[in-house]
């Protein structure tokens, strides 16, 4: 898209009817009860992650399944649901291996803006046929997605509260668990404080992992990070960041996160990450970005790298977990929850998160 500044002039989102097919086998209908918005989205409106258009946006969501097509086995009429943006095959190479956020069926679909089937449901008032996003395409009051993209929730929980299930929590807090295993007792350190990186030190909080060190540039994105469970803080913007927490770990954290998406923190994020630790990833760079770290580094000390998509997880499998650690109070979820917006305000909302002024904000129709 990559459309001008600010986003509520520009209007790279159109809110319009548009037609919505019935679904085919396999797949279920759902109104969108709420929906976040998330950095991937803004990526896709700034160009920074390509897709093919036209697209209804939105990927991390709540809602009831409204009505069910044939050989529907996983969820029923009423049910309530949180979409995984990775519809999981559960057949491919890849998932039979525990792996499902690298599900092989669910990346070509979500790259072709297909659902898992191949169709695709969407049509606007010029006839032109549109591509779904990640499988979810939650900014819309109703949709059509794959089963493989659902889980079942449990109807007490609020709606508001289980769309950051769908992305921020599952990557944040699967970071923690699946991609590094963080033990309890193990230093961890987090760069970046939007809805993925208070996730993530919600999940260290969880693991029991000591200090939890939140990296921003922004003071108040760094309380709210000790609210929901970071012992230190460091602003970037005024401090070395690396040489910070390598003096509060006396030598380097174990384990290191990045969530900007930013090669450049990464690098510091490296920096920053004790001989025989762990950096793990979780932000999306621009497509074109390089990486460039001291290669000796990776054997004489025994570093390393890991990317973390989805937070390694197997969305029927965690988001249940990740729920019902937030209903026992150990994952204090709805403190990601900023703002509340109205489908018309999408733009504004965009406007918003560019200027790092909001964690998430929920749109509800």
């Amino acid at each position: 898209m990559n459309q001008s500044l600010p986003y509520a002039t520009s209007l790279p989102l159109v809110v319009d009817e548009v037609s919505l097919a019935a679904p085919g086998a396999g797949e279920v209908l759902i109104e969108i009860k709420a929906a976040g918005i998330c950095h991937s989205d803004l990526s896709v409106v700034n160009g920074s992650r390509p897709r093919v258009m036209p697209m209804v946006l939105g990927h991390e969501a709540s809602g009831i399944v409204r009505e069910v097509g044939q050989n529907v086995a996983e969820v029923a009429v009423d049910d309530h649901v949180v979409f995984s943006f990775v519809p999981v095959c559960g057949l491919c190479k890849f998932c039979i291996a525990g792996r499902a956020a690298l599900c092989e069926r669910g990346a070509r679909a979500n790259v072709a803006g297909e659902l898992l089937s191949g169709a695709k449901r969407f049509t606007n008032n010029l006839g032109q046929v549109c591509n779904h996003h990640l499988g979810v395409s939650a900014f819309s009051q109703f949709t059509v997605a794959a089963q493989e993209s659902l889980v079942k929730i449990d109807k007490s929980l609020l709606f508001e509260s289980a769309a950051l299930f769908g992305c921020a929590v599952m990557t944040g807090v699967g970071a923690i668990f699946n991609t590094a295993r963080v033990a309890a007792g193990t230093s961890v350190a987090v760069f970046g404080m939007g809805g993925v990186g208070l996730s993530a030190v919600m999940g260290a909080r969880a693991a029991g992992a000591f200090p939890i060190i939140a990296v921003d540039v922004l003071e108040d994105k760094l309380d709210l990070a000790k609210e929901v469970g970071a012992t230190h803080a460091i602003n970037a913007k005024e401090t070395d960041a690396a040489a910070a927490i390598k003096d509060i770990t006396d030598g380097g954290a174990e384990n290191v996160f990045e969530s900007v998406g930013s090669e450049t923190v990464l690098v510091q994020a490296y920096n920053s990450t004790r001989r025989g630790g762990t950096t793990v990833t979780l932000g999306l760079p621009a497509p074109d970005k390089m990486l460039m770290i001291p290669a000796v580094s990776l054997v004489a000390e025994e570093r390393k790298i890991l990317g973390s998509y989805m937070g390694s997880a197997i969305p029927r499998r965690d988001i249940p977990k990740y729920i019902a650690m937030f209903q026992a109070g150990l994952l204090p979820v709805d403190k990601l929850h900023t703002h509340t917006l109205k489908l018309d305000d999408i733009n504004v909302g965009f406007d918003r998160l560019n200027r790092a002024e909001a964690v998430r904000q929920i749109v509800t129709f």
